[in-house]
């Protein structure tokens, strides 16, 4: 007995000494709290959805999700070969161009009105704190920070490790002027090293302006936040970029809610919208939306032609990895919103409405 409980003092001991470890980063203050204690989506030390959200639909359903996912037979989960790849020279690309890239899941490179963006960089193997958890798919994981040339705003939708990974946002520091994120995960960043004037925290609803032909707008998600065991402790967003005119949406991670048609109807007809597509299962359908519900947040939000990412690089739900862009694709024949599906690294003409792309996973 003596035995059992002094290995599990020095178990607990290890796990509380590796959660300290910077990759975890670090949580709001009091102080930082207490500010956001003020503000009606923070209540009682956590920042609320607009609506009630359940992370889980259905515990039970959850459970079986989990064990599967674990022990259980999961058909087609990976490819079985390299995802197809087109590596774009960013270094080399001229100030003028306004582009998107994709490096798969949720992770963009973006040049607008003669300014450089990332959007949610994760440039690692691993989509996790943890060795050997969370791998990338083979191929995927082609490009680093050396091949991304100075970036003017680096825009982080929330701090969970698939969106914000602590070994790319510190390789990127020296290439970074500015850091745009929810309320509380600039403490992250202060922790590792940002300078504090360089982090701009921002709420739902708030207006971040270069000048005056470039304005980042926050708009609301319906998701949760946490890089330890304390959630919602930092805020999670989405973002509208916005020049004279062009406007770009980049939704983050999310559940379907009434936002979407809200943005919509504030902003007007959207250029483009990248929306998640992938990682759901209907036990946690409130915090990552189906191929339908995607679908349907297009149509709410007015957008020409949208982007369906979060696939393609991890898997962390246990669909097959092409069934979120099979889906998606099929659900759009009846609508026929323009689909913008990119290989990874491929250059998307953010003016050629007309551009088209490849169902280039068929192929595999």
């Amino acid at each position: 007995m003596y035995i059992f409980f002094t290995l599990i003092i020095l178990l607990l001991f290890g796990i509380n000494l590796y959660m300290r470890l910077p990759v975890f980063g670090k949580a709001p203050d009091k102080e930082e709290q207490e500010k956001f204690s003020k503000l009606p989506n923070f209540k009682n030390g956590v920042f609320l959805n607009i609506h009630k959200t359940e992370m889980m639909v259905d515990r039970k359903e959850m459970y079986k999700v989990m064990l599967k996912f674990f022990f259980g037979k999961k058909p087609h989960l990976k490819p079985t070969q390299n995802i197809p790849t087109c590596k774009s020279d960013l270094l080399q690309l001229p100030l003028n161009e306004d582009v998107l890239v994709w490096f798969g899941h949720s992770s963009y490179f973006m040049q607008l009105q003669g300014k450089r963006f990332l959007i949610d960089p994760v440039f690692n193997t691993y989509a996790s704190p943890f060795p050997r958890i969370n791998q990338s798919f083979k191929g995927t994981n082609i490009f680093s920070v050396s091949d991304m040339p100075e970036i003017d705003y680096l825009l982080i939708t929330h701090d969970h490790y698939d969106h914000l990974d602590y070994k790319t946002v510190k390789a990127l520091k020296s290439k970074t002027k500015k850091v745009i994120c929810g309320l509380g995960v600039g403490s992250h960043f202060r922790h590792w090293g940002f300078e504090p004037t360089h982090i701009i925290e921002i709420n739902w609803n708030d207006t971040f302006v270069v000048d005056e032909q470039l304005s980042i707008h926050a708009t609301p998600a319906r998701h949760f936040s946490g890089r330890s065991t304390q959630r919602n402790n930092t805020l999670w967003l989405s973002f509208l970029v916005q020049t004279p005119d062009f406007k770009i949406f980049f939704g983050g991670d999310g559940g379907y809610d009434t936002h979407f048609k809200e943005i919509g109807e504030r902003f007007g007809v959207i250029d483009m919208a990248v929306l998640e597509n992938g990682q759901y299962n209907l036990a946690w359908r409130n915090i990552h939306s189906l191929p339908d519900e995607v679908l349907q947040e297009a149509i709410d939000l007015k957008t020409k032609r949208f982007l369906p990412g979060h696939s393609a690089k991890y898997a962390l739900s246990i669909h097959p990895w092409d069934e979120p862009l099979n889906r998606i694709t099929e659900l759009n024949e009846k609508v026929q919103i323009p689909l913008i599906t990119p290989m990874i690294g491929e250059l998307i003409y953010l003016r050629n409405e007309q551009q088209q792309f490849k169902e280039w996973w068929r192929e595999i």
